[in-house]
């Protein structure tokens, strides 16, 4: 009786304890925001001035806990590897032809790549968000412990962009997760690899000549190699176990195509790769079958993206079918 009295002695502390903590870390991340802040120069009189008009957005916590990454993958590749989107894909790619080739040209990234990303992104800015920027942040980065670091730094990144690219924060709109524009720039994004491709003298990533520089540019700064190839289908030999075991994590390709092969995995291609390249082996799980690929330094930078592979495959499917409908009309 005695233990039990102390179990539940302790389970009832622990409650307790969990409850007070939940309703100081507002505070506590506010505090570190401050701090962050005031490193930078900002007063603390800039930065109450900020934080004052925002307010905690319950449905912006609730949508982050949903994610489409969360879903297999054949559940999520048919939101984005739709004839509507690809037909889209075209059309965008037609009527920004000229500003498509000059970043191609100055940053070396693929053209359908980059109308790729706008197109999962955005649906090429039918979709850019209605959510008050400065308000998903705040409810993320004091209201969301598990990721409550780093989205109240992508809030100090906004207060910076606000004062550098002369933005209204009543009024900017972004996704839930406090993205902007057509290519959905996070602020620390936008601060750190948006340009201006205009030439009107500002950064301005709802404006689509904008926005496909800062595309372009992000992959140029994350490694992009022009014209190279991205992931391939693989065959493999071996007990499902082991092949399990072998599957990409995070980290960058550093297991080289030959060394691969000695372990049972081989990408299907016609095209004669370096057996010293390296590559990350992972799956796609489908309904009643699992598909095998190897992923690329490219794969690996669109993940830089969104570091889902899911998102990554979607990103270099849509651009290969996209391209094929645009040489084709």
């Amino acid at each position: 009786m005695k233990i039990l009295l102390y179990l539940w002695y302790v389970a009832v502390s622990t409650l307790a304890f969990m409850t007070v903590a939940k309703s100081t870390l507002p505070d506590e991340f506010k505090q570190n925001f401050i701090e962050e802040q005031v490193k930078k120069g900002y007063t603390k009189q800039q930065i109450e001035s900020f934080l004052k008009p925002a307010k905690k957005n319950k449905i912006v916590i609730d949508a982050i806990q949903r994610q489409w990454e969360s879903k297999p993958w054949f559940e999520y590749y048919p939101i984005f590897l739709t004839s509507n989107r690809i037909k889209a894909g075209v059309e965008f790619w037609k009527k920004h032809r000229e500003n498509l080739a000059k970043a191609e040209k100055k940053f070396q990234v693929n053209p359908e790549v980059i109308v790729s990303i706008i197109g999962v992104e955005t649906f090429f800015g039918k979709n850019m968000g209605s959510f008050n920027v400065r308000n998903a942040l705040f409810s993320l980065g004091f209201h969301y412990p598990p990721r409550g670091k780093f989205f109240s730094s992508e809030l100090g990144y906004l207060m910076d962009l606000i004062q550098k690219e002369n933005l209204n924060p009543d009024t900017l709109k972004g996704s839930f997760a406090g993205a902007i524009g057509y290519g959905q720039f996070i602020p620390s994004s936008y601060v750190h690899y948006a340009v201006d491709f205009n030439g009107d003298g500002k950064r301005d990533l709802t404006n689509v000549v904008d926005a496909i520089g800062s595309v372009a540019n992000y992959f140029k700064n994350h490694g992009w190699q022009y014209q190279q190839p991205v992931a391939f289908p693989a065959k493999v030999k071996g007990e499902q176990k082991k092949l399990k075991s072998l599957l990409w994590g995070k980290s960058p390709p550093s297991t080289s195509l030959e060394e691969w092969q000695m372990v049972g995995v081989e990408p299907k291609t016609g095209i004669k790769l370096h057996p010293r390249e390296k590559a990350v082996f992972f799956q796609l799980a489908y309904k009643n079958k699992v598909e095998y690929w190897v992923g690329l330094k490219n794969f690996y930078v669109i993940t830089r993206y969104n570091h889902s592979q899911l998102y990554a495959m979607a990103v270099f499917l849509l651009s290969q079918k996209i391209k094929d409908a645009y040489e084709k009309s």
